[in-house]
């Protein structure tokens, strides 16, 4: 993976114009674009397409600041077809339009290429455990919540905090297959989405497949497969945050095994302000 990474890189910086056949590139390498796109944005802190982005608005800056007269000229170049659309792009990424970059030659934002590296010693212990689920449903109250890559995501907080303490009972009694208990699950995300993107966060429980949630509650229905299932212990969020990027870095690569479109599911074992012991599943598929 990581060099199938490295080689999406460099496709960026052949053709930084052309729109990339990102499906195409995951068949050719042996693994899938969902996969891919995941990997890539837990690894670059970025999703692909803001990379993308963000070096072709390095490479047009570059040029207008060298005095290329023709505004339009760069930005067909690099893969916008109007200058009201490079114009857009340009001043998200650089603060200022390109007329007044090629005037002044900046300040301008750089995005270094990229390059992806393994460690050949992994730095996080990892207890993971293979399982193979029959489908399942989740069931519980869920909100649309915006994505949070670190620290505590204050809008779960608040959902959270407004659901009844007997709810929570009733839920608990609802449960009747793994992962047991109460459960935090995130569905309906882009593989590489950015940061504030809406995300649906389920509050809720795993029934199984013969049992008819109640109504009032609501439901997001899982496939059958299989699932890595990571043992997490430490600081609370921070703990689990970097066991989500430890599985990116060193056991995604390190493992014949990918991620498969499906909802993240984080069961609490035992949870305090400052302290967690919890699982993470992710559903996979051999590589």
């Amino acid at each position: 993976m990581i060099g199938t990474l490295n080689a999406l890189v460099d496709l960026v910086e052949r053709s930084p114009g052309e729109a990339i056949d990102v499906a195409g590139f995951a068949r050719e390498h042996g693994t899938s674009e969902y996969h891919l796109r995941r990997m890539f944005s837990a690894l670059a802190r970025m999703p692909l397409s803001e990379y993308v982005r963000r070096r072709r608005m390095t490479l047009a800056g570059a040029d207008l600041a060298a005095g290329d007269p023709d505004l339009l000229a760069v930005g067909v170049r690099y893969g916008y077809g109007s200058v009201e659309a490079f114009g857009r792009a340009f001043r998200a990424v650089h603060g200022t339009s390109p007329a007044a970059a090629r005037r002044h030659g900046g300040p301008l934002s750089t995005q270094p290429t990229l390059r992806f590296r393994l460690s050949v010693e992994g730095s996080t212990p990892m207890d993971v455990t293979i399982t193979a689920r029959p489908e399942f449903v989740l069931a519980g109250h869920a909100a649309q919540v915006p994505l949070i890559y670190e620290g505590v995501n204050p809008h779960i907080q608040e959902h959270v905090a407004a659901i009844a303490p007997e709810e929570h009972g009733r839920l608990k009694a609802l449960a009747n297959t793994e992962p047991a208990g109460i459960l935090a699950v995130t569905s309906g995300t882009e593989p590489d989405a950015p940061e504030g993107s809406m995300l649906t966060y389920l509050h809720g429980v795993a029934l199984d497949a013969a049992t008819v949630p109640p109504e009032d509650l609501d439901v997001v229905p899982v496939e059958a497969g299989t699932w890595a299932v990571f043992s997490s212990r430490g600081p609370f969020p921070e703990a689990l945050q970097r066991l989500w990027a430890a599985t990116a870095t060193e056991w995604f690569p390190s493992n014949p095994w990918r991620l498969r479109p499906g909802p993240s599911i984080l069961r609490y074992l035992e949870l305090t302000e400052t302290h967690a012991t919890c699982e993470l599943w992710l559903p996979v598929e051999r590589a």
